[in-house]
């Protein structure tokens, strides 16, 4: 009952029999408001509802189902996330009797993923439409960004691009060994700034770029690449 996790439990039919202090905490519903409620008509999510049965009946069936991800609802508002183990509950006479469900509040994980996921739209967003040309590469050279100024400049668009190696393919070839190597530095953690670069264009036309070249970083601190933001000169 005051177990500092989510726990509820149903009966064979689906309604409610257990319901922890946590848990209505979490959701918004008292225990006295849930018991003999069935579980998934008045605290699913609709989008969720048949996933859940689904696990709920497996479960009473002697299938055991682990880590799975239940909204909660009251009012058409989700309240909670919880990641659930979904456990088969047997009686004296070792009859199945129901579920038990012991979970994990998981309601500002979720959020801080969201958060993160629209930081780095919005970031994406910002790198496609800079008013200076910038363009990434992964650790083999391959061209994993390249905004629009890049594409107007080049006139090579992002999908064309992308994938291509970065040196072989859009570097003047007088210029191709000291781009190999700014970037082989950055690729070592070694930054470089103001150095001028020779695009080729399509049409074979050179273009000069001031550029900068960044260390790129996973969340862990590995190096996955190298950014570089340039001006037109």
């Amino acid at each position: 009952e005051t177990a500092n996790a989510p726990i509820f439990g149903i009966d064979v039919r689906g309604h409610v029999t257990e319901w922890n202090l946590k848990l209505a905490k979490l959701s918004c519903f008292s225990k006295e408001e849930a018991l003999g409620k069935s579980l998934v008509l008045n605290f699913i999510d609709e989008r969720c509802r048949e996933l859940v049965g689904h696990v709920l009946f497996k479960a009473m069936n002697d299938e055991h189902t682990s880590s799975f991800e239940l909204p909660l609802v009251k009012d058409g508002e989700v309240k909670a996330v919880v990641l659930l183990n979904a456990t088969t509950r047997w009686g004296q006479d070792n009859e199945i009797t129901g579920v038990i469900c012991v979970g994990q509040d998981i309601t500002e994980i979720n959020r801080m993923k969201e958060e993160v996921a629209k930081t780095a739209d919005n970031l994406a967003r910002l790198v496609d439409g800079a008013n200076a040309p910038i363009f990434g590469v992964d650790v083999n050279g391959m061209v994993t960004e390249w905004n629009k100024k890049a594409a107007e400049l080049v006139g090579y668009s992002k999908a064309e691009t992308m994938g291509q190696h970065l040196v072989k393919n859009f570097i003047q070839p007088e210029n191709r060994k000291s781009v190999e190597e700014v970037l082989s530095r950055a690729l070592a953690g070694l930054e470089t700034a103001n150095y001028t670069v020779s695009l080729r264009g399509r049409s074979g036309g050179q273009y000069d770029v001031l550029l900068n070249a960044t260390t790129r970083r996973d969340a862990k601190g590995q190096i996955i690449g190298v950014v570089g933001v340039g001006q037109d000169i």
